[in-house]
């Protein structure tokens, strides 16, 4: 008999995906990963920060939308 078990382990993001850094509440998109840490660049562009790794999830998908529609409301006051 074969056992299957559901690994209720979520993957961190990945570079160039959206994610939530936990222990700041902050979201942004995966750069890299250096030094034990994850840079995380916000979505409007900026400068990237570092959080630790078991700080990075995905973003609820609430989350996910109300940064995205962010950046496309400051894009369209700008004529973007």
């Amino acid at each position: 008999m074969l056992i299957c078990m559901a690994s209720n382990q979520q993957t961190r993001p990945g570079v160039g995906e959206m994610a939530k850094d936990s222990g700041t509440g902050r979201i942004g998109v995966v750069m890299g990963e250096i030094g034990g840490r994850v840079q995380i660049r916000p979505v409007r562009g900026g400068k990237e920060w570092d959080a630790l790794p078991d700080d990075v999830v995905s973003p609820s998908a609430r989350e996910e939308l109300s940064a995205r529609l962010a950046v496309r409301n400051g894009n369209s006051r700008v004529g973007l």
